[in-house]
């Protein structure tokens, strides 16, 4: 899946997961963070967000930090899955 198509993907699926009402793909830059000062996200939404990247692209956060590089930002999900899929 081209990269451009896989964030629109990601995006679309954040903001359904979190129920993010009146919230646009266009709303959610693709490299700020998710989480504190960027789209402000707590501790929930990341189980959220680790039930969803399992489901969706049978990613595993394995641990905190590893989880902390993968969830920092749309990029850095996409980023991750097309590493992922590219072992595959």
């Amino acid at each position: 899946m081209p990269m451009e198509d896989l964030i629109l993907k990601l995006k679309q699926q954040l903001i359904e997961e979190l129920d993010l009402e009146d919230t646009l793909p266009d709303d959610i830059e693709t490299r700020a963070p998710l989480f504190a000062e960027g789209l402000g996200l707590d501790s929930i939404d990341v189980l959220s967000l680790v039930v969803m990247l399992g489901k969706e692209s049978r990613i595993q956060v394995e641990d905190a930090e590893e989880g902390q590089a993968i969830l920092y930002s749309i990029q850095t999900i996409a980023d991750h899955i097309q590493a992922q899929v590219g072992k595959s």
